[in-house]
């Protein structure tokens, strides 16, 4: 609505301008009728002003018909520019699921070998003279056990266990002896403390039996100091005070 009163306006006031500038302009072409005859000298002056009022007044107003013709064409005041409008950003809605998480790996089982300590394993003995393999064993603090066979030779021909298999200190290693076992001679140990006759029949391949005790002194020995034996053969010990009747002799091996 104001823009149709803006045009209405605007139209009147180039009518106007319009009547206007024909008054002017016919005064400029038919100044005053009364004066129209032969002027003289004297009348000049004023008639060349009123030429220049009406002139200028031309000017200023076909000025003014231009400057409200392109307002007229150029559609008038577009009034204000649009108001910028606020985008609303509407977040997700929830979901009802309930976020997963990822399980964690599962590390599988890890088997472990228990392994002796050290890496104590049982040497290789095959082939090995048995006195020397039982020095081996006796240096790694495992024990032995021999057992003699009918042939011929000292070399041990197998072990139980194996050679390479993990053992633990203590462990006995049985070896398995070629021949027969050799003869030895039994040691004196009468007077020895129990512990120390224990560990010279052990070195001459013999072991010890203990009739009444393994503590105090040796008062008695059976095989006697010197009597034939062979490897494996027991000694019978009396430690402490003697008996009132002396041991049987043990049965040799044969």
């Amino acid at each position: 609505m104001a823009g149709g009163r803006d045009r209405l306006a605007a139209g009147g006031l180039l009518a106007a301008a319009t009547v206007a500038g024909d008054e002017a302009v016919d005064a400029m072409t038919n100044g005053y009728p009364e004066r129209q005859g032969s002027p003289g000298p004297a009348d000049q002056g004023p008639d060349r002003v009123r030429l220049l009022l009406g002139g200028g007044l031309a000017v200023v107003l076909l000025a003014v018909i231009g400057a409200s013709g392109g307002w007229i064409l150029a559609g008038g005041d577009s009034g204000p520019a649009d108001r910028p409008v606020a985008a609303a950003t509407t977040a997700p809605a929830p979901t009802g699921a309930t976020p997963t998480t990822e399980a964690p790996r599962s590390t599988p089982p890890v088997t472990r070998t228990t392994t002796a300590a050290g890496g104590l394993t049982v040497p290789v003995l095959v082939g090995v003279d048995f006195e020397d393999a039982r020095r081996q064993l006796h240096e790694r603090k495992l024990g032995w056990r021999l057992v003699f066979g009918a042939g011929a030779g000292r070399n041990v021909e197998r072990t139980s266990p194996e050679p390479g298999t993990p053992v633990r200190r203590g462990v006995t290693v049985t070896l398995w002896v070629a021949g027969p076992a050799p003869a030895v001679a039994v040691p004196d140990l009468v007077g020895d403390d129990c512990d120390d006759a224990a560990d010279d029949l052990v070195e001459a391949g013999l072991y010890p039996r203990y009739r009444t005790g393994r503590r105090g002194t040796v008062t008695v020995q059976d095989p006697a100091a010197g009597a034939a034996a062979r490897w494996n053969d027991p000694v019978a010990l009396v430690c402490g005070a003697p008996p009132s009747t002396p041991p049987a002799s043990p049965a040799p091996t044969p």
